[in-house]
C-alpha cells in the first residue's frame, strides 16, 4: 500500500491514490489540476522515505472536484445572571481534492485506477451474462 504525508490547506493529511479528501479552501478552479510540492513522508510497500522537513523532487497530483462549506458550528456564549448571550455560527470553506498520483523523482510510483477501465470491464461482464 502506497501513502504519502503532505501538507496542504495548512494541514497535513495522509492520502492514498484513487481517494478523495475535503482540506481548506485551495486558490484552484474545479476541474483543474493540482500539484502538492510539500511531501513530508512517502511510504512505498514498506519502503519509507522522509523528509526534513520535504522530500525534493517528490509531487503527489490530484484533481479539484469541487469547493463546497463545511459543516456548521455553533458557538454559543453565556454569561450566568447576566442578560449576556451571543449565538454566532460558522462554516468553513473546503475543496475536494481527487489524489491522482504520487511520484518520487519524476517516476510515479503509484496512481490511480482508471475508473473508464473498470466501468467497460462490469459492462462487457454484463453483456457476456445476458
Amino acid at each position: 500500500m502506497t501513502y504519502a504525508i503532505v501538507e496542504a490547506g495548512g494541514t497535513q493529511i495522509r492520502v492514498e491514490p484513487g481517494r478523495f479528501y475535503d482540506i481548506n479552501l485551495l486558490a484552484a478552479d474545479p476541474e483543474s489540476d493540482y500539484t502538492i510540492d510539500k511531501v513530508l513522508l512517502v511510504n512505498n510497500d514498506d519502503d519509507v522515505t522522509v523528509g526534513r522537513p520535504f522530500i525534493e523532487g517528490a509531487t503527489v497530483e490530484g484533481t479539484v472536484m469541487r469547493h463546497r462549506r463545511g459543516k456548521k458550528v455553533i458557538v454559543y456564549k453565556m454569561q450566568p445572571k447576566k442578560k449576556t448571550r451571543k449565538k454566532r455560527g460558522h462554516r468553513q470553506e473546503l475543496t475536494r481534492l481527487m489524489i491522482n498520483s504520487i511520484s518520487l523523482n519524476g517516476s510515479v510510483i503509484a496512481a490511480a485506477e482508471a475508473e473508464t477501465a473498470t466501468t467497460e470491464t462490469a459492462t462487457t461482464e454484463a453483456a457476456t451474462a445476458e
